[in-house]
């Protein structure tokens, strides 16, 4: 583990980032975090939720190396804190300078509304070219996956496409309530359309078992309650990192919305240099290398192993699919009440 002394010395370290591959080459390097200017002025974040406190770590180190910034930190629920920038609008403009969350849909949400500005050429410089997004800036990777109990399912027994998911007899965990969850079937209503993720849904409702978050529902996979678990990657990779011997393996499908690469993401939302400036660090190599270290996330940017366990984001076959899509929330959770699962 890395403790918060380690990291605050590495954020001195030197070093340089890029991407290649079938994602896409950047543009230009980034930079280390000690070749980044020191941040001064104001500057307010709404942080939706953080890993358990792990971003929390990210903002302390960044506040000790930039004594002239006043950062005030806003915490919450990714969709709690759209909400309520959403309705800071309407009543006389949000009180935030950026808006740094975990799920795509929340960001997409405040996209919708209007609220983020374009994101500046030189935020995208060290992405690969799939999550150049105009609308907020991608920070780190966060993959749907299949988690499944060798023990009960042989890997090649399973599908290579989500759809196909309810065509066999494998009882599945998962959490339709849960977050990440619901954009994973936004992804699929937008790809599949309404009907097909209506059939999708009745036909999974009668083969799963729902779990209140998706820890839960992959930590019964590998008790051997269900044969699988539709859940983010890290979720996995926590497990068998304190328990190595744990019957679990992580599985993809191809090209669909089983696939989907989210993101935790940083929407601008005023013309503030700091906030800009303050992104740049979460594309440093210092911070990047923690999330995959801490956080199991798949860092965007060359240079940064993958965390042990996961594939490296080059190798996925995620959809095509706009991420600030994933703000049109509401249609999903009209089909998932109507499906009954929710």
């Amino acid at each position: 583990m890395v403790d918060r002394r380690d990291f605050l010395k590495s954020l001195a370290a030197l070093g340089g980032l890029g991407l290649s591959g079938a994602w896409g080459r950047a543009v230009a390097e980034a930079l280390a975090a000690d070749a980044l200017p020191a941040l001064r002025g104001d500057l307010t974040v709404y942080l939706g939720r953080g890993e358990g406190g792990l971003y929390k770590r990210i903002v302390e180190a960044i506040r000790e190396r930039s004594p002239e910034l006043a950062l005030e930190i806003r915490r919450g629920s990714s969709s709690g804190l759209a909400n309520t920038l959403v309705a800071e609008a309407r009543h006389g403009g949000a009180r935030a300078d950026l808006f740094w969350s975990i799920d795509a849909s929340s960001l997409g949400h405040v996209a919708d509304e209007g609220l983020a500005r374009p994101v500046p050429a030189r935020l995208h410089e060290p992405l690969p070219e799939a999550f150049r997004l105009e609308a907020f800036v991608p920070i780190s990777g966060r993959v749907r996956s299949i988690a499944y109990n060798p023990g009960r399912v042989r890997a090649e027994a399973l599908p290579e496409r989500i759809m196909e998911l309810p065509d066999t007899d494998l009882k599945v965990g998962w959490a339709p309530s849960y977050g990440a969850c619901q954009s994973f079937l936004t992804a699929m209503r937008l790809l599949e359309g309404e009907a097909a993720t209506r059939e999708w849904l009745r036909a999974i409702r009668e083969q799963s078992r729902a779990y209140a978050g998706e820890l839960g529902a992959v930590m019964a996979a590998a008790q051997g309650e269900v044969d699988l678990a539709l859940a983010n990657h890290y979720y996995t990779l926590r497990l068998k990192q304190g328990q190595p011997d744990i019957p679990l393996e992580l599985a993809f499908t191809r090209g669909d919305a089983g696939a989907l690469i989210n993101t935790a993401g940083a929407a601008l939302l005023s013309d503030s240099a700091v906030a800009a400036d303050f992104v740049r660090y979460l594309h440093s190599r210092e911070v990047q290398r923690f999330l995959a270290e801490q956080a199991y996330e798949i860092p965007l940017v060359e240079g940064v192993e993958p965390p042990a366990g996961a594939p490296a984001i080059a190798r996925l076959e995620p959809p095509e699919l706009d991420l600030t899509r994933l703000g049109d929330l509401q249609p999903t959770l009209a089909l998932m009440r109507e499906a009954g699962v929710l």
